[in-house]
């Protein structure tokens, strides 16, 4: 019996214009629109809440990957390749392509990297050892 999901995590990131950030999210990645309004979109993103606020003004031009990221970690293979092989159909440029970190520690894990249209960072991984994955 598979057990429903009792929390949901919630994200806020600035965007210069819903528009291009609701074709980024849906289109390409999956999400599911849940709400929008005038000055943000609510977004169903992985099983957690991504909104997307409008805010042209608070775009960091040139973000680097550490420390400023988020993303999603999958417990399946399968799922993350999936992703990937998606990504790569559509011809959405990956900001670093996927790579393998801490290879034969306990954490490796493949993980690559996505830039919105806003320049927010995206982190895609998946661990070999899914007790690494907290």
């Amino acid at each position: 019996m598979t057990r429903a999901k009792l929390t949901i995590f919630h994200l806020a990131i600035p965007c210069r214009d819903l528009d291009e950030a609701e074709q980024f999210y849906v289109g390409s990645l999956g999400a599911t629109l849940a709400r929008r309004y005038d000055d943000r979109i609510t977004l169903a993103f992985f099983g957690d809440q991504l909104v997307c606020h409008l805010a042209p003004d608070k775009i960091e031009e040139a973000p680097e990957i550490y420390p400023r990221h988020f993303g999603v970690t999958f417990q399946q293979r399968p799922e993350f390749e999936r992703l990937l092989t998606q990504l790569t159909d559509q011809g959405v440029p990956l900001l670093k392509e996927p790579f393998t970190r801490f290879e034969g520690l306990p954490e490796e894990h493949t993980t690559f990297f996505l830039q919105d249209p806003s320049n927010n960072i995206i982190e895609f991984k998946h661990y070999v050892d899914e007790r690494m994955m907290y």
